[in-house]
């Protein structure tokens, strides 16, 4: 029996996060992925360096990867240190990833990797979202109803 995963994802140790996502794309499934990365990629993670802001994930061959994220060399990475921008595996249940490629065979869906973090067994993983591209419209209607959200709080909060 397969084991029944959680609503969220237990995070240790955020490294990196990508704000935009949430608001340039509406988030179908999320997933959680492990990555296949080198010594030197690790420690700089765990030092806090990192981004993916402009990367996505693609499906090539029945795998996954991580496209143009950036993990910065290691400074005490000698003639070992890896390549910052490489594409990097993504790790997951081959019923995971012909979920993905079907989804995102339909029209408007991509891969967008949401963050980069340590879950609590020390292991570097990655959030992945199956999503789909917001019109401007779309993102006026999102600032609204997160002001109008916000102002509600605060009125709630004034009357007691």
């Amino acid at each position: 029996m397969a084991r029944p995963r959680p609503a969220s994802f237990e995070k240790a140790k955020t490294v990196a996060e990508n704000r935009r996502a949430r608001f340039d794309y509406f988030l179908d499934d999320i997933y959680e992925a492990g990555i296949a990365l080198t010594g030197t990629e690790v420690k700089s993670l765990r030092f806090g360096e990192g981004s993916i802001a402009e990367s996505y994930a693609e499906v090539k061959d029945h795998e996954v990867w991580l496209v143009n994220a950036n993990i910065p060399e290691f400074s005490h990475g000698n003639r070992f240190n890896h390549e910052p921008k490489r594409p990097r595996k993504l790790l997951l249940h081959e019923r995971e990833i012909e979920r993905m490629r079907n989804a995102i065979t339909r029209e408007g869906m991509t891969l967008v990797p949401l963050s980069i973090y340590f879950n609590g067994r020390g292991r570097a993983k990655v959030e992945l979202a199956v999503a789909r591209g917001k019109k401007l419209h779309d993102k006026r209607d999102t600032a609204k109803a997160r002001d109008w959200k916000r102002e509600q709080q605060r009125l709630l909060r004034d009357r007691g």
